[in-house]
């Protein structure tokens, strides 16, 4: 018999999710409201956004704190969850953010980290 698992305290994903296992994003989107920047990695990108720009989702409470649209400004595309969560922690840092920022104004190639 198959096993269903549960997810206490989390919402379901969307029907449209289009996951993939072999393929992780690191993205930054902005707030048009407000300028703020938000960093995260996903391996369905399209679905992500959907669900920042959805007021119904809650998986993502900061940006249901701070006003949108969110707009997609930055991808990176990785094989591997573990690659991508190592680039989002860098870019989560102090010099992570002030890369990404100036990357992000400039339009210069991406910020790597030292």
């Amino acid at each position: 018999m198959g096993r269903t698992h549960s997810l206490r305290g989390q919402a379901r994903r969307p029907p449209d999710w289009r996951a993939r296992p072999d393929t992780f994003w690191l993205y930054a989107i902005r707030s048009e409201s407000r300028g703020v920047i938000y960093i995260g990695h996903t391996n369905d990108l399209a679905g992500r956004l959907r669900q920042h720009n959805d007021p119904a989702a809650n998986r993502s409470l900061y940006t249901k704190r701070v006003a949108g649209p969110w707009v997609l400004m930055h991808q990176e595309r990785f094989s591997t969850r573990q690659e991508a969560m190592a680039r989002e922690k860098f870019l989560k840092t102090g010099r992570g953010r002030e890369r990404m920022r100036e990357f992000l104004r400039s339009g210069a190639s991406p910020p790597e980290a030292d």
